[in-house]
């Protein structure tokens, strides 16, 4: 018998695909391993906005940093080009009204292939040279594409929009995980920044009981079956020693699809 599927996106992007994956008949658990939560400090964010017209182009790495900018953005100026990633962040894009009818959008040609490497590869960055591009992201994240733009000449700005925050390990949480290491089952994985905070709240619960009895939870977790969508994630959970993965390329419908073959 089928495990539970463990969705461990941010809250706001697990119910989305928790629906769809109950609708297939599976036992849905939705652990978000990322916290979202806006910047104390906007400053830079609003008065980036406030220049939407002066860019030719602007880049949003995730759907939590559409989210964040359209928080404060009444009307997108139809000349300006946006670039995302992949479909998740498409779907934020028309959830806030911008389509294809009202805006050039750009994103990887290859919808199994979404990530910084395959924009920059689908960009026009010849057009770019000397054109102002905005870059919106988390607090922290990868440079690759801030320094991919510059590179080809672009003038590019990059704000922060949100902090992601690994959440804390409370007892409810504790026992969350230890309910869900008794048995096997399949865990989505979107981020290897969540995965490498799994690890850790791991470490965390087994320190806490070492006095008491003996646990390996990092272990156990390695003997989860991983889903992930992105060759960089398979990549951080075979450094941390999984070994049982399916990479499904981007977008839910492969997500899915993956966790059909798993019934």
């Amino acid at each position: 018998m089928a495990g539970a599927v463990v969705i461990t996106r941010p809250l706001a992007q697990a119910r989305p695909l928790a629906a769809r994956v109950a609708a297939l008949g599976r036992a849905v658990e939705v652990l978000p391993l990322l916290e979202i939560a806006p910047l104390q400090d906007q400053s830079a964010l609003l008065n980036a906005l406030a220049r939407l017209p002066d860019y030719a182009l602007v880049a949003f790495v995730s759907p939590n940093a559409i989210d964040a900018a359209f928080a404060h953005i009444r009307q997108w100026p139809p000349a300006v080009t946006l670039a995302v990633l992949g479909e998740g962040s498409r779907a934020a894009l028309a959830a806030h009204g911008i389509t294809p009818a009202q805006a050039r959008i750009v994103s990887p040609a290859d919808a199994a292939h979404s990530d910084s490497e395959h924009l920059l590869q689908t960009l026009d960055l010849d057009a770019l040279r000397g054109k102002p591009v905005l870059l919106v992201r988390g607090e922290s994240g990868r440079e690759l594409m801030a320094d991919g733009l510059r590179a080809a000449g672009a003038l590019v700005d990059v704000v922060p929009a949100y902090r992601r925050a690994v959440p804390e390990l409370t007892p409810a949480l504790a026992a969350t995980l230890r309910r869900l290491l008794a048995q096997r089952n399949d865990w989505v994985i979107t981020s290897s920044e969540a995965l490498r905070g799994l690890c850790g709240l791991l470490h965390q619960m087994d320190l806490q009981t070492a006095g008491a009895m003996q646990h390996n939870s990092v272990v156990a977790m390695q003997q989860q079956h991983l889903i992930v969508p992105h060759a960089r994630i398979a990549e951080t959970a075979n450094n941390l020693g999984f070994s049982q993965l399916t990479l499904t390329g981007s977008g839910d419908e492969r997500l899915l699809a993956a966790l059909q073959s798993c019934l």
